[in-house]
């Protein structure tokens, strides 16, 4: 059982809760495009206010010598455009009906429909970062872009899920997700405290492993009310994750069978997701995957020691705990 977040997103926020309002004016003036079809999709998907996590952490990078810089505030919008690019394809590629208890853009219009919207998303954000007239964060942001798209086809492409080891799904959670809030951090840093960029960096590389993994064992351990997906939806969709690389070799013959059947089964019952979920429980694999997570928190707090003592910094702090501690 995962224990209660000690730490709240508000909490993380706090010291720049007013920038990140000025981050969705920013965003809500980039999406247009002056095509209708695609300005309703932009609507939609910017309407709501979403955690902003990835922003936060370029503001928070960007304040830590206190001295924060008006540029990052775009930076931060730019950013946010990346991810949700990516969130879009995501769910195209997966065919998720919903993120978060809400219909995706594939399932509320049509799969090409999310291709296009995606595509437009990504385009946006190269535009409104060359505006910026500075050449290394277009290499950073087209860096990432780019690890992103390689992790999401080293995932789709894979024949035999069960083969994938440690070291793959490392490779995977680094381009999936290390990648931009590394880039985050980094592009934050860049703008406000240059000579901290590659601490802040390597800050975000390790902060976005343990992230991956806690999401990688909440699809395990979480309820759907608390994570916004069905439980086990990873295994429906015979994806490999961190908790299952680490229960499968502590399997009995007859588990690990359970397993390749499931994996086999294009459309495996609820029933057979649970008892892989049960078995995955019991062979410790939550634990461990846990404990990995720990260890990637663990450096990314080493991170910050030599720095500054201010409520930027404090901040960070508790995005380590917020991400190793929640439970959504």
């Amino acid at each position: 059982m995962l224990p209660t977040s000690l730490v709240g997103l508000e909490e993380v926020r706090q010291p720049v809760k007013e920038r990140l309002h000025d981050v969705e004016c920013a965003l809500l003036g980039m999406v247009p495009s002056g095509f209708e079809s695609l300005d309703e999709v932009g609507e939609y998907l910017f309407s709501r206010s979403g955690k902003l996590f990835r922003p936060t952490l370029v503001l928070l990078s960007n304040g830590v010598e206190g001295t924060p810089t008006e540029s990052a505030t775009k930076l931060a919008a730019i950013v946010e455009l990346l991810h949700v690019a990516t969130l879009v394809h995501d769910d195209a590629v997966d065919h998720s009906p919903k993120r978060r208890g809400m219909p995706t853009v594939n399932d509320r219009w049509t799969h090409q429909v999310a291709i296009i919207a995606g595509d437009y998303l990504y385009s946006r954000a190269v535009i409104e970062i060359t505006a910026l007239g500075d050449i290394e964060p277009i290499a950073i942001l087209a860096n990432t872009a780019n690890q992103m798209t390689v992790g999401e086809m080293r995932q789709l492409i894979l024949h035999d899920g069960l083969a994938f080891t440690r070291q793959d799904y490392d490779r995977l959670c680094e381009c999936k997700t290390a990648s931009l809030l590394s880039a985050a951090c980094e592009l934050g840093a860049m703008a406000g405290a240059p000579t901290r960029r590659e601490q802040l960096r390597a800050f975000g590389y390790h902060l976005g492993m343990a992230f991956q993994i806690i999401d990688d064992l909440l699809d395990y351990a979480s309820p759907t009310e608390v994570t916004g997906k069905p439980r086990g939806q990873d295994l429906q969709e015979h994806k490999v994750t961190l908790p299952l690389i680490e229960a499968l070799p502590n399997m009995q013959p007859s588990e690990r069978s359970a397993v390749e059947a499931v994996f086999s089964d294009p459309d495996p019952s609820p029933e057979s997701i649970r008892a892989i979920i049960d078995v995955v429980e019991a062979r410790g694999g939550l634990e461990r995957a846990r404990e990995h997570a720990g260890v990637q928190a663990a450096k990314a707090r080493e991170q910050l020691a030599s720095l500054p003592e201010n409520e930027f910094v404090s901040a960070l702090y508790m995005a380590v705990d917020f991400v190793v501690e929640r439970v959504g």
